[in-house]
């Protein structure tokens, strides 16, 4: 049954990456626009290959897009700009691409002050070269005051896809490890740190970074790597749930091996969120073949964007709870899918 109503609204929750978002997704815009390359729903769209000699013509291309509405659009850690860089190169990385090149498009609100477009750009420049990409084309829009919460930013990328390079949740099997590349929610938390409304005085900061690289470094491992994902909105809880849900399998987490800072653990509790469903825009979660898991974490951990990694789970049999946790105490509970998002305009 549809749990799209054609006299209802939209919520803030529709926009948050959990079950509110996909049902939306799925029941309004697939029966409208689907074809074979939308229907997988992946961060990125890998296409066939072009006709023709070279690099870029001979592999596959990857295509993404992206929109970026962060409330504020500074923070520690980093912006508008930097963010719209890493989460567009982070969705090409997580398909297995090379990013190469972006686009960039600044919707403006009239009177939004030159000298903080200044910094923006300037963090764009810095984080996309970083990651290595270029940007190649682009757009001016400006609207009334008031029509645009300060600036919005939309973008586009593409990057190529090495010959033998295949990820998908349907390659993921029983016996895989889950890991993941670093400490989850920072990002989240550094965003509502950031905000007038709440007074914390627990120093946070966005994981927000350019992660190309270590996927090149993952990938040219030598290891099967069946699956990547980026946890954006909807955190690990999310990226689990839709992995588990594609594969028809289940995901055993282990709660004392996932790396989580103090401070974000300490506003979790004292904000009643669950960090399991905070965003991150620095951060890989790979799902790779049980024997090579070790290898995997050991290059992860080579890396400056990796040295906190740590298999944080496993992949068994399908039970009733796609995605479940194991507490440091011995206990159990499912992961849910987020309903919507607990901490709206994030990224």
């Amino acid at each position: 049954m549809s749990i799209v109503h054609k006299d209802e609204r939209i919520l803030l929750a529709h926009g948050g990456g959990g079950s509110l978002m996909r049902g939306l997704i799925e029941d309004l815009i697939l029966k409208r626009l689907n074809n074979p390359v939308l229907a997988r729903l992946e961060d990125s769209a890998v296409l066939p290959p072009l006709p023709g000699g070279g690099e870029v013509t001979s592999g596959r291309l990857a295509f993404t897009t992206d929109s970026y509405v962060v409330k504020p659009l500074f923070f520690k850690g980093g912006d508008i700009g930097k963010l719209a860089v890493c989460g567009t190169v982070n969705d090409l990385a997580a398909s297995g691409a090379r990013p190469l090149w972006l686009t960039l498009s600044f919707i403006i609100e009239e009177g939004f002050p030159i000298d903080q477009l200044e910094r923006i750009v300037d963090a764009v420049s810095e984080a996309s070269g970083q990651a290595e990409v270029k940007v190649v084309a682009g757009d001016i829009k400006v609207v009334e005051r008031g029509a645009a919460d300060g600036l919005y930013i939309n973008t586009s990328g593409i990057g190529v896809v090495a010959e033998g390079v295949n990820l998908s949740p349907s390659l993921i099997k029983e016996g895989d490890k889950v890991l993941v590349s670093g400490p989850i929610g920072e990002h989240g938390m550094a965003v509502i740190a950031a905000r007038d409304q709440v007074e914390l005085d627990i120093d946070v900061e966005s994981d927000v970074a350019p992660l190309g690289g270590l996927v090149r470094d993952i990938l040219d491992n030598g290891q099967a790597v069946h699956f990547l994902r980026d946890p954006t909105r909807g955190g690990l809880a999310a990226v689990l749930n839709e992995a588990a849900s594609a594969a028809g399998l289940t995901i055993r987490l282990f709660e004392d091996k996932i790396p989580l800072k103090s401070g974000v653990k300490a506003i979790s509790e004292m904000l009643g969120l669950d960090p399991l469903s905070l965003a991150c825009e620095g951060r890989m979660v790979a799902i790779v073949e049980g024997k090579g898991a070790g290898k995997i974490l050991k290059q992860m951990r080579q890396s400056p964007l990796g040295k906190e990694a740590s298999i944080i789970g496993e992949v068994l049999s399908p039970l009733v709870a796609r995605v479940i946790l194991e507490t440091k105490v011995g206990g159990r509970r499912t992961v849910d899918m987020p309903y919507g998002e607990e901490l709206p305009r994030i990224c």
